[in-house]
């Protein structure tokens, strides 16, 4: 069972991430899965997709909850019976659970050239310190896009959107943290956050 790494940012918040080796019929045989679970695995036209529903059970199992712990609201945001707060994402050969005291958005994303062509959907005020000609570039941005969708997550408001409403104030990779606000309906919300780079990958996490 390849449990990646376990962060622990603060004594009510912990963060676990999966390296995905598995086989679908190794995870199948590893987690136990309610009806409404087995039939979406079983409807995923892809392999990998399954292989990262099924990691994130096994991430669930690695904090003691087990499927049935888990629901889902009407905005598709997981929710967990003990009444903790939950966060899961999963990409590629990663995926990711946090759980907290207070709530918490988390996302996993791999660093690729292409979020060059759509990063004028998703950032405004953070072209003011980016510069598209810097060797760091396409990982500051996958900071950022992963930052917006653990906030996203976080706040679960239909209509938020990542460009108009989201921004990430001026950080360095090495400092591996930043800060975050949400502007929405003439509110604006601080949020603390920590992020890391490993195999290609980023992820980011707000901390309570």
């Amino acid at each position: 069972m390849p449990l990646y790494k376990t962060i622990t940012p603060n004594s009510e918040t912990e963060v676990k991430i999966w390296h995905i080796e598995e086989s679908y019929d190794e995870f199948m045989a590893e987690v136990e899965l309610k009806p409404e679970s087995l039939e979406r695995v079983l409807g995923m036209k892809s392999v990998l997709h399954q292989r990262g529903f099924l990691s994130v059970r096994c991430l669930l199992k690695a904090f003691g909850y087990a499927d049935t712990d888990l629901y889902y609201d009407d905005f598709g945001k997981p929710h967990l019976k003990d009444e903790k707060y939950i966060s899961i994402t999963h990409s590629f050969f990663f995926s990711a659970v946090i759980v907290s005291n207070s709530p918490v958005g988390i996302d996993i994303e791999k660093q690729r050239e292409k979020i060059r062509v759509i990063a004028h959907k998703f950032i405004d005020y953070e072209c003011d310190y980016l510069d598209p000609k810097a060797p760091d570039y396409v990982n500051k941005l996958t900071v950022i896009w992963c930052v917006k969708e653990s906030l996203y997550k976080l706040f679960a408001t239909p209509g938020l959107s990542f460009k108009a409403h989201c921004l990430v104030i001026p950080f360095m990779l090495e400092d591996k943290k930043t800060t975050a606000w949400i502007d929405y309906n003439r509110t604006k919300h601080k949020y603390q956050i920590q992020f890391l780079e490993f195999e290609g990958f980023t992820c980011a996490f707000t901390v309570p």
